[in-house]
């Protein structure tokens, strides 16, 4: 009795046991729902309310205006036109043949195409973007069920082909592409909008509910240096060179060298902005996929930012300066010149065969001598010669604020001998862009500060508000105030008594420097004709640049760049000095 008594003791304490821990168990199970479900119902409550909203509404964004790019004077060169997207919703369209044949003749597209749209069942299908506004507002009245016409914006670029290269273009979201309006999208992108429409769970928009909308905030604009009228007279001339001379292309550029505003930068041919994968030639061949776009990839590259060449005689000034700098030699030191200089094993021949005879560095520089250059480079030295043309920001991007700008293509110092050096000091065996030169001129003739090139001056909000001042990097002393007086003063000798004659302007005291570049393969007979000049000569407030790509005919710089200029400044140097005088 005893043993069976203990035994029945022990059987109970396991069942309390059990019982305990099944009790507890259920305790601990409770507990940890509803622990889930206030974690569920107070911190996540917001995440699930906004899930199911997200399938109770049906959401279309509101596209926010672009920011408009403006001139210097205000004149807006990029800005948006209302255009409209139209897209079906499945669930609602309760006549899909009606729907199909308005569609596809309104909007010009095949039945079959339309048709696979309007019978896909997704929450919302787009049929077509980029429409006029007109016919958007047509297909509207037709009152179709399950149509939506929602308003958007497309770029728009008033002048066309202005400046196309520059200021670049948008895609079909309407962001920066390439050119400007890339470089600045943080500023000029806004910031889209939404409607927000009450579904049932269907998917099915609920009668008379009230659609929420969020309201988009335009974009800022962009004002820019460039000034309408000049680059519009500067892409007149280079249309007409190019034709003239049969060129592959003329580019000009046009620039405030001290402080590096860029009034005008021409790249001819340009291409139309509100057409831009549409080539500006009619190609010999039918082309498409990755042959076009290689094509449309060469029309849209900026040849005075993206592409380096030979800079040829147009260089004499940074070898000029670099002698002067380093004081080997001045005005009056003699040379001589029997139309060739013989370099190591190497003959280098002068641009005037019979020679210039007994010249002095002036004239050298006035005649464009290269022995005379060939000497005053050997005289200046490898490593001189490198650390001035690294002052003049030659071995370095200029950091214009445009993108895909190309660096310097030279020989490592290490590698440079004496007909290395010879040929570099007259501007060829090595490769600059356009844009580096002339930031490299404008420091020699400014009184020796660097500048940054560049385009955008501030952003404005849509109330005028200056939302950003954009500062640019200076650097001075890279040149001697002594030095920049000297160079001024034979560039202007340059124009007035020597190679340059055809740069002159009746009225104006101007300088520069012409070039004629051989490209390679040496012997090929084909030439790159340019000239750097620079008004007023004493006290300069314009530098512009003219590059012809293989001039047929007559090729000299002197001959063909120069009068380039000149015709320019006949026609924009009255308009900028007297906007200066008023502006003082």
């Amino acid at each position: 009795m005893f043993y069976r008594g203990c035994h029945l003791n022990k059987v109970r304490t396991i069942h309390r046991k059990m019982l305990l821990i099944y009790v507890w168990g259920i305790a601990v199970f409770c507990m940890l729902v509803v622990g889930k479900l206030a974690y569920l119902m107070i911190f996540k409550s917001e995440y699930y309310t906004e899930k199911a909203l997200e399938v109770q509404e049906r959401e279309r964004k509101i596209k926010a205006p672009r920011g408009q790019i403006l001139d210097r004077n205000g004149k807006v060169i990029a800005s948006n036109k209302t255009v409209c997207t139209v897209s079906v919703i499945y669930n609602q369209v309760k006549n899909p043949e009606k729907v199909i044949d308005i569609l596809s003749k309104e909007l010009e597209l095949d039945k079959d195409e339309v048709k696979k749209k309007v019978e896909k069942k997704s929450v919302r299908e787009k049929v077509k973007s980029n429409i006029p506004k007109e016919v958007g507002d047509k297909i509207r009245e037709y009152n179709l069920a399950g149509v939506k016409v929602d308003e958007d914006y497309k770029r728009y670029y008033p002048y066309e082909s202005l400046a196309s290269k520059v200021l670049g273009f948008t895609g079909a979201d309407n962001q920066g592409i390439i050119g400007l309006e890339v470089q600045y999208e943080k500023y000029l992108k806004g910031v889209d909008g939404m409607i927000m429409t009450p579904t049932d769970s269907r998917g099915i928009e609920m009668k008379n509910a009230l659609e929420q909308r969020k309201e988009p905030v335009s974009g800022n604009d962009l004002v820019t240096s460039i000034d309408v009228n000049i680059q519009q007279y500067a892409e007149q001339i280079a249309y007409n060179t190019m034709e003239a001379k049969q060129a592959n292309y003329v580019s000009i550029i046009v620039m405030n060298p001290n402080n590096g505003e860029i009034l005008a930068m021409v790249n001819a041919p340009e291409f139309d902005l509100n057409n831009p994968y549409t080539l500006n030639y009619e190609p010999d061949e039918k082309v498409s996929g990755k042959k076009k776009q290689d094509l449309l990839n060469k029309m849209w590259r900026n040849q005075c930012t993206n592409d380096t060449y030979e800079p040829g005689s147009t260089f004499k000034v940074v070898t000029a300066t670099a002698a002067l700098e380093n004081n080997v030699v001045n005005l009056d030191t003699q040379f001589s010149c029997p139309g060739f200089r013989v370099v190591d094993d190497r003959k280098i021949r002068c641009h005037k065969t019979t020679g210039h005879g007994s010249e002095d560095f002036l004239h050298g520089t006035m005649n464009s001598c290269n022995p005379v250059f060939i000497d005053v480079g050997l005289k200046v030295g490898v490593e001189k010669f490198y650390e001035q043309m690294k002052k003049l920001g030659l071995m370095n991007k200029t950091g214009i604020d445009v993108p895909g700008e190309a660096g310097t293509i030279i020989h490592q110092i290490k590698n440079v001998g004496n007909v290395e050096l010879a040929t570099m000091s007259f501007g060829q065996s090595f490769q600059i862009t356009p844009m580096q030169y002339l930031v490299a001129a404008s420091a020699v003739i400014n009184g020796g500060k660097l500048v940054t090139p560049h385009f955008a001056v501030k952003s404005v909000n849509s109330n005028g508000e200056v939302v950003e001042k954009f500062q640019y990097k200076e650097k001075k002393g890279v040149v001697s105030k002594q030095t920049s007086d000297t160079m001024k003063y034979v560039l202007e000798k340059v124009i007035s008594e020597g190679t340059g004659s055809k740069g002159k302007v009746h009225g104006y005291k101007v300088g520069g420097k012409t070039a004629t570049s051989q490209k390679l393969p040496r012997g090929s007979g084909k030439y790159i004709a340019s000239f750097m000049g620079f008004a007023p000569a004493d006290n300069p407030e314009v530098i512009a640049m003219a590059i012809i790509d293989e001039p047929k005919g007559i090729y000299y710089g002197g001959q063909v760049a120069a009068p380039v200029i000149s015709r320019l400044y006949k026609n924009i140097l009255p308009y900028l000095l007297e906007e200066k005088e008023q502006g003082e």
